[in-house]
């Protein structure tokens, strides 16, 4: 694989033509003048040919015009531009490091979603760009500032269900995401059993989703990608921030270690929901002792070596803890699970046309359960752990033109279930952990080019490989042998350490194409076919955290999706301040997992997880719109998404397909956002959204003094459709005289118009068997009332 690479890299370097006497590179960085912190996407125009090009995640951009006098500019939402003139006689090669000044009155167009020119001009489609300030700005369940609830607010994605952080993106799975901080991948992506996401938002610096056309350097899932940056810290002063809410706080300092060379952050939020309940519970009481908290630390250190050296080290660790105990009873139980990440990068730049950048990474996710009854103890756990190494060099012949290539190596160690239990201290046998290990490699190539000034094609090519290698022990049924033909006995298979016992790969081709229709508006179309080759098993309707994931194996094969989209883009008005765009897409699915029928979490023990899994398909297709205004005193968007979600198992619904349960026909949300003045901004949501569908008793009748339900078509009744409106302000007081601003109120009402939206439906009986009057009668339950809420929110 190294020398592939390195014959790779040789060849593309070969091929980037050589720099012409007639030519100049401009390349350089361009940072925040305040806290000397790289600004991704920011646009570089030459205004004299209208050629441009923006910086890239780490700040970077390379642009190579002709030796004529030319002006650029520098421009950022939020930020003042910058203009600088090059003259005739510039040199052939000039690096130049390029600050920008945020606007000194933060007015509303530094707080909207920003794809800014590439909303047109780039082959992208299905991405958006979520700006932090928009995110902290809108009202928030409980005062809890969350980024995936804002995601959520995006067409073609759709919501977990009520207050849920879980998200689903074009018919996808939440399992078929990859979410990624600081490219460390997140697998569970949720506190409070899926209420808030683990994300704290004064640590973020940037947040990008892609729905559609992922780029080849992106495998391991067929449905979306959310990428998330944290803060590289201010290099140029110290600096704390943090809030106040009703169920949580958060701190953040960050600051120089040495003056525009290194700097760091240090980010931490906990609940104090088990503080607050031991303060009005009984301390004798018989629920004495239950509680639940979470909490958050993200650190990251950036040192910038030299010009073209620079390595940051980042983390993050987060907890979930839940503990019931009932005196009464002798009982008591304990469900930890959380995620911890880690990243070491190094980028190079080998010259101002090739940039290379090295990446490590560990994700780590864990859950566990304990119960304790008298003397009695059970529990168990799950979990998985990746050692991840990745490669990128990105080469820029010239403006027209941009080529990334790399390899990803990721070594796999899963646990899908480990159970233990005790009895007056005496454990029992129940076998070795069933931990599996697997080998994920890729290798990958995009090229972005001008074809002409009118269209653009983006082309890639990823190649995917998977090994599953002992140790590990293949449990069979074998009926034959239970010679009173019940349910058999196991037969055993076992692997040695290294052994291999499937191998999977694939090609996974990637095309983007835009054509400008104008000078503001453009068609664009894409195709991407995608694999994973790990996946995620529920007992659950939504995903929780005792979810476990399993590797593709002898006996299961990886997911696979297709996706075909297009869509027509446009701008307009003063400064382009509107946008707006119609996609249309479908995506098919293959090899999609689910446990069989009547599965219970015990059939893992001394077995494999995927023995109770059954395979199927499904399809996914629908169109978006999207209406956004940029800049004014009011901002916000409009987003609607007509879709269908369907599955076909032949082991589930008789054969026959059913809707996904996250199929939503009708999805709408609105936003606004309005700036009174310096002291006072307001906003505020509203969302629409077809009932999700469930499966549901259709019949009951009397067996052997038991009541047996006869359910109907899988996912065949829908719940009340869900609507919902939140309102928000924020409110700044005027600083005394020669003082920074003393900090911020932030006020909140969650569901204004005490909407009773769902939350599941459960079903008892009236009458009774001997009067023959027996009926069903479904109950409603709902989850959130109106919530009001408020938080302080500081810096100095």
């Amino acid at each position: 694989m190294r020398l592939t690479f390195a014959l790779l890299f040789a060849l593309i370097v070969t091929a980037v033509p050589a720099q012409e006497s007639t030519t100049r590179t401009i390349s350089g960085r361009v940072i925040d003048s305040e806290t000397g912190e790289y600004i991704l996407g920011a646009s570089v125009v030459d205004l004299t040919t209208g050629q441009g090009t923006s910086t890239n995640v780490f700040g970077f951009f390379s642009l190579t015009l002709s030796q004529e006098e030319q002006e650029l500019m520098w421009s950022f939402i939020g930020y003042e531009p910058k203009r600088q003139k090059i003259q005739r006689d510039a040199a052939v090669h000039l690096e130049l490091t390029v600050e920008l000044q945020p606007l000194t009155i933060q007015i509303a167009e530094a707080e909207v979603l920003g794809e800014r020119t590439e909303h047109v001009d780039d082959t992208k489609m299905g991405r958006a760009i979520v700006d932090v300030e928009t995110i902290k700005a809108l009202p928030a369940l409980l005062g809890e500032v969350d980024i995936l609830k804002v995601i959520q607010l995006l067409p073609g994605v759709q919501s977990a269900g009520e207050g849920n952080a879980g998200f689903y993106v074009r018919g996808g799975g939440p399992d078929q995401n990859l979410v990624l901080v600081d490219n460390a991948v997140v697998y569970n992506a949720a506190h409070l059993f899926g209420f808030f996401s683990v994300f704290n938002p004064d640590a973020v610096q940037s947040v990008e989703l892609t729905k559609g056309g992922m780029p080849a350097r992106f495998g391991g899932r067929v449905s979306a990608v959310l990428e998330i940056a944290m803060k590289e810290g201010n290099a140029r002063e110290m600096r704390a921030s943090g809030g106040i809410g009703l169920i949580s706080s958060r701190l953040m300092l960050e600051g120089p270690i040495k003056e525009d060379t290194a700097s760091f952050t240090v980010s931490a939020r906990r609940t104090y929901l088990d503080v607050l309940a031991k303060a009005v519970t009984d301390s004798e009481g018989e629920m004495s002792g239950s509680g639940y908290f979470f909490y958050d630390l993200n650190t990251k250190v950036n040192w910038r070596i030299s010009p073209k050296d620079q390595v940051y080290l980042s983390g993050y660790f987060g907890r979930d803890v839940f503990s019931f105990a009932n005196s009464t009873a002798d009982f008591q139980t304990r469900i930890p699970w959380g995620n911890a990440t880690g990243t070491l990068r190094w980028n190079h730049l080998f010259s101002d046309r090739a940039f290379l950048s090295t990446t490590t990474t560990v994700s780590d996710y864990d859950f566990a359960f304990e119960a304790r009854q008298d003397s009695f103890l059970f529990g168990f756990r799950s979990g998985i752990k990746d050692v991840s190494f990745r490669p990128q060099l990105t080469l820029y012949p010239n403006p027209r033109h941009t080529i990334r290539t790399g390899v990803d190596y990721t070594l796999h160690r899963f646990i899908p279930t480990e159970v233990y239990v005790e009895n007056n201290g005496v454990a029992f046998d129940l076998g070795d952990a069933e931990k599996t290990f697997s080998h994920e490699v890729g290798w990958y190539i995009e090229d972005e080019f001008d074809v002409s000034d009118r269209v653009r094609v983006s082309a890639g090519l990823r190649y995917g490989g998977f090994a599953h290698v002992g140790p590990f022990t293949r449990y069979t049924q074998d009926v034959e042998e239970d010679p009173l033909g019940g349910a058999g006995v196991m037969s055993e298979l076992h692997f040695a350490p290294g052994e291999l016992v499937a191998w999977h790969d694939g090609m996974e081709p990637r095309l983007g194409l835009r054509v400008k229709t104008g000078p503001h508006s453009s068609i664009k179309a894409g195709y991407s076919k995608n694999q994973q080759f790990v996946h995620l098993t529920s007992l659950a309707p939504t995903s929780m955290p005792a979810d476990i994931w399993v590797p593709s194996s002898d006996r299961v094969k990886p997911q696979r999706g297709t996706q075909v989209a297009a869509g027509y883009f446009t701008q307009w008005g003063e400064q382009q301040k509107w946008e707006a765009s119609l996609e249309v897409y479908h995506k098919g699915l293959h090899n999609l997992v689910a446990y069989a029928d009547g599965s219970m979490p015990e059939d893992n023990i001394q077995n494999n997880v995927d023995n109770n899994l059954v395979f199927g398909e499904g399809t996914s297709y629908g169109a978006e719109f999207f209406l956004k205004k940029r800049l004014g005193e009011v901002t916000g968007w409009l987003g609607y998404t007509w879709s269908k979600t369907d599955r076909l198992f032949e082991e589930l619904n008789n054969g026959n397909r059913f809707p996904a349960r996250y199929d939503r026909r009708h999805d709408l949300s609105l936003v606004a956002q309005y700036e009174l003045n310096e002291r006072w901004q307001f906003s505020g949501t509203f969302v629409y959204g077809t009932g999700s569908s469930i499966t549901v008793p259709i019949q009951r009748y009397f067996l052997d003094g038991q009541i047996i339900n006869v359910y109907g078509d899988r996912n065949g009744y829908r719940m009340a459709p869900y609507h919902r409106a939140d309102i928000g302000a924020t409110y700044t007081p005027r600083p005394k005289s020669g003082k920074a601003r003393p900090g911020q109120w932030v006020f909140s009402v969650y569901n204004l118009y005490n909407r009773k939206n769902p939350y599941f439906i459960y079903f008892g009986n009236e009458g009774s068997i001997d009067t023959g009057d027996l009926t069903i009668k479904a109950y409603q339950v709902s989850l959130f009332p109106i919530l009001p809420s408020v938080a302080w929110n500081f810096s100095f």
